[in-house]
Order: C-alpha cells, then sequence, then structure tokens
C-alpha cells in the first residue's frame, strides 16, 4: 500500500506542491485513486497516520482531514486500536446521486447485470403515481440481478416512461450510463430506505437464506424540469451493503 500510494501521489503531481489549506483534499485523491485502481484491495489495511506523514511529507493534521473523509465516503472503515482499512462492505452515500455500476466501480469492483425480465407495457395505478403519468401511458421495465464480479448483491426493478427510453434493449449494462448518452439523466432524486426480511424466491437469487434482512431503496429520479424519469425499487444485501447521509445543522 506504501509504494502504491505514494506512486499515486507522484503521478498526480502532488509531491511537487507545497503543502497548503486543501493539501488533505489531494491526499484524498490520491487514496481514492490508490483503491479505485484496485492496487488497495478490501480489508487492506493503510500505513499509520504517523508512517503516511512522513511517506508524504504532509502533516498528522493533513493525513487525518483526508483519512476522515474518505471514512465519510464509505471507501475506508477505522477499527479502534487496529488501524484503517479499505471497506470490505458497499458503504453506500444518500449524499450523491449515482448508479449501482459507479458505486462498485468507484470501489475498484466489477459491476454485472443478468436480467430476470425487460419489456414495455403500461402504467400500473401505483407506477402513474410515482412517475406523474397519466393512466395509460406506456412504460419500460427492467427487472435486473446485479452483481460484483460473481457475487449477487441486489435485485433492481426499474419503471421509466418510454418518452425518455423508446426501447429497453437500449440498456446493456447501466442504466444510468443510458440516460448519460440519450440526455435524460436525472439531477436530483428522492429515495426511500426501509428495512426487509426478504422471500424464499429474493434469497435464492442472492444466495442468502430464507429471512435474511435486506434493505429496500425506492428511488424517483427527477430532470431539472421536474419530470419523473425513473422509479427504481432494489432490495439490497443487508450483509453487504451499509448506507450513510452526511446531516448539517443549517
Amino acid at each position: 500500500m506504501e509504494v502504491t500510494l505514494l506512486d499515486a501521489y507522484r503521478t498526480l503531481g502532488l509531491e511537487r506542491q507545497p503543502e497548503h489549506g486543501l493539501a488533505y483534499m489531494s491526499l484524498r485523491r490520491a487514496i481514492r485513486h490508490t483503491i479505485e485502481s484496485g492496487a488497495a484491495l478490501a480489508g487492506q489495511a493503510l500505513p499509520s497516520e504517523r508512517e503516511l506523514a512522513r511517506l508524504l511529507q504532509l502533516s498528522r493534521v493533513t493525513v487525518r482531514k483526508a483519512i476522515t473523509g474518505l471514512v465519510s465516503d464509505g471507501l475506508l472503515v477505522q477499527r479502534q486500536g487496529a488501524g484503517t482499512f479499505v471497506a470490505d462492505r458497499i458503504v453506500k452515500s444518500f449524499s450523491r446521486l449515482s448508479s449501482f455500476s459507479e458505486d462498485l466501480r468507484a470501489r475498484g469492483l466489477k459491476p454485472r447485470s443478468q436480467f430476470l425480465d425487460r419489456g414495455t407495457g403500461t402504467v400500473t395505478p401505483e407506477e402513474a403515481m410515482a412517475l406523474n403519468l397519466s393512466p395509460g401511458a406506456a412504460v419500460v421495465r427492467l427487472h435486473r440481478l446485479r452483481f460484483a464480479g460473481d457475487e449477487p448483491l441486489a435485485i433492481e426493478r426499474s419503471v421509466i416512461p418510454r418518452a425518455f427510453l423508446p426501447d429497453p434493449a437500449l440498456i446493456e449494462h447501466s442504466l444510468y450510463e443510458a440516460f448519460d448518452h440519450l440526455g435524460c439523466r436525472p439531477s436530483r432524486a428522492l429515495q426511500r430506505l426501509r428495512a426487509v426480511a426478504f422471500d424464499a424466491a429474493q434469497s435464492r437469487l442472492l444466495g442468502v437464506p430464507t429471512g435474511s434482512p435486506g434493505l429496500l431503496i425506492e428511488r424517483r429520479g427527477f430532470l431539472e424540469d421536474g419530470r419523473v424519469v425513473e422509479f427504481t425499487c432494489s432490495h439490497y444485501r443487508g450483509d453487504i451493503y451499509d448506507f450513510v447521509a452526511e446531516l448539517h445543522n443549517d
């Protein structure tokens, strides 16, 4: 880890910059790069704050601030009396609007999808309310099992108005990549989280015992003009996923 992090720091040209008030951001970026490139693996320990400060010729305050930020981002975890480690659970922040694929790639993991069903139809009453559509409006439905490599992590059902996604075959891997290509990526979203227990069918797909704890996330994604572009319900494995939110006292 010491060598790869130092290499990342040098590759980014950061060791040639004098330390300044935002030096922690540069270090944070270097550590993130090391993790996202796969050079640092899940569960791997970081050098101590003292050792990082010595290696990179930075103050311990700068090192501590960079690590604290990455802990908040879910990329690092700190264990009392043991040190700082690359997170071995997937921690998703509610403060950033990102896709499943983007979240996994940001942690050096390989996202993959298996389509359980995809097609077109007309909205149900629940979907019409969620998407602000009139009865009978045409939609695309995607039902996918989401993986990190060969490990199933989530079951995802998405409903998208056909006005935004005319053909479900346009989705190869990532829905948000298709949105980017079509020019209709959500600019904001409302999400609701609740705890669930997986039924037999869900447990079989995810490879966990029936009744295992999970997290259900309902997301409505909005364009800048207020139109709803997606309604997605995702069941995440509770033994792998943590969700965090940063709160401010305004």
